[in-house]
């Protein structure tokens, strides 16, 4: 499930919500991403929905070429940083395309992304800027950061995918799993998700979300759940900006008799 929200100070400022997420499901696997809009690009909403959706087709685009059967992990990994490069490529020439055709200029774009593609057996994740994703390698596991956000070198400032040499930036990690739970999600969530002086995720934070993957038995019931607590007053008191969540739950199926 997936949902973006606007924060409070954009809607003060009548400004769109610069977040963007989605997902897309191609046989065994799960392929996401989401980002966030840079504040000082003058039309980040739009480079984010570009980045999330030319992710998601780039990736598509990968598994359907190169892997007919699921590969292991460590096939996945000795390839996984030729793949996301692929995808930043793919990416950085569709917003260059749009920069030409709406008279922007390419930094007008800029934002952040995170993206991944996950199976039951592994998870290969990528990231650029800030943001989060965290991961339960399988139900007995603890949950973990996958990446320290990068903040660059000065406070508030971070890479986006439209910084020189972003590729140079780019984080990317293959984990192992067993029915993994995982949540992507932008930086106006970080303060209530992660320890922020030791950057560990905060259990009870993401534990309702995996419970409600599990629990409640239609997507429109659990999109609702996400929706409405990104939504709520309760988190616009302690966070004003744009919040994007991500979620999904690999649940293993019972044996046949």
């Amino acid at each position: 499930m997936v949902h973006s929200a606007i924060g409070t100070r954009h809607e003060q400022r009548g400004q769109p919500c610069q977040d963007y997420g989605n997902y897309r499901v191609e046989g065994p696997y799960l392929i996401g991403a989401v980002s966030d809009g840079a504040g000082s690009a003058k039309h980040s909403e739009v480079g984010s929905q570009i980045a999330v959706e030319s992710a998601l087709k780039t990736l598509t685009k990968i598994l359907r070429r190169q892997f007919i059967q699921e590969p292991t992990r460590d096939e996945i990994e000795q390839v996984a940083p030729e793949l996301f490069a692929e995808v930043l490529d793919d990416i950085l020439c569709t917003l260059h395309q749009e920069a030409i055709l709406s008279d922007y200029k390419l930094r007008d774009l800029g934002c952040t992304l995170l993206a991944f593609f996950v199976t039951p057996n592994w998870v290969a994740a990528m990231q650029i800027g800030d943001g989060l994703m965290m991961l339960r390698a399988h139900p007995d596991a603890p949950y973990q950061l996958l990446f320290k956000p990068d903040k660059g070198e000065f406070i508030n400032e971070t890479i986006f995918i439209t910084t020189p040499n972003a590729c140079d930036y780019m984080s990317v990690c293959v984990e192992a799993v067993q029915a993994p739970f995982l949540c992507a999600a932008t930086d106006g969530l970080e303060r209530v998700a992660v320890r922020l002086q030791d950057w560990e995720p905060f259990a009870p934070f993401f534990k309702p979300f995996e419970e409600c993957l599990t629990k409640l038995p239609t997507p429109e019931e659990q999109h609702t759940y996400l929706k409405t607590f990104l939504e709520s007053p309760r988190l616009n008191a302690k966070t004003d900006d744009d919040k994007t969540m991500l979620v999904c739950l690999y649940r293993q199926q019972p044996e046949e008799p």
